[in-house]
């Protein structure tokens, strides 16, 4: 099967190595965990089983030595959904083993401007994330195998420039 046929979840269930996310939005509210995020709005505690699924199947991958980590592009003061995604998704999701890393564009200039959200599995198949103005998730386009490496580089820069997220964190969430 050619890359380019898999599907995004197909890569998602057959990557050996490693999968990296550039995330590059202030606010993906209209794509999942809306009740969650409602309640985050509204003071409540994190609801239990939160992110379960997602924390399970980090923690198999984590389990047979694949790593799965992510940069956000991002600037202060935080959106109402950074606040959320970044104090509870973050913090949930490290307990399944993902990384997590902040490249925050507060004081520099954003040197990823713009590379859209994507996935890179085994630093050789890309996912682009396409997302409409209000934070909803269209769809992933999985590119020709030959687009890998490009983004190997965003991702290489988009770590050159970040920090670890508990380091980030500690200065700036809350």
């Amino acid at each position: 099967m050619s890359n380019s046929s898999r599907t995004f979840a197909e890569l998602f269930d057959t990557f050996e190595r490693e999968a990296f996310r550039l995330e590059t939005l202030d606010d993906y509210s209209k794509s999942g965990n809306i009740d969650a995020f409602q309640s985050f709005m509204a003071g409540e505690p994190q609801p239990e089983g939160y992110n379960a699924d997602w924390v399970a199947e980090l923690q198999s991958h984590v389990s047979r030595g694949k790593r799965v980590y992510r940069v956000h592009v991002l600037s202060r003061p935080l959106t109402p959904y950074l606040r959320f995604e970044l104090g509870w998704g973050y913090q949930k999701n490290m307990s399944g083993g993902e990384e997590f890393f902040i490249l925050d564009t507060t004081e520099q200039p954003n040197p990823l401007e713009s590379v859209p959200d994507f996935w890179l599995f085994d630093s050789t198949d890309t996912a682009v994330l396409e997302y409409d103005e209000a934070g909803a998730f269209l769809g992933a386009e999985v590119l020709d195998a030959g687009r890998a490496s490009e983004f190997a580089e965003y991702r290489e820069m988009a770590l050159a420039h970040s920090e670890p997220f508990t380091d980030w964190w500690a200065r700036h969430g809350k």
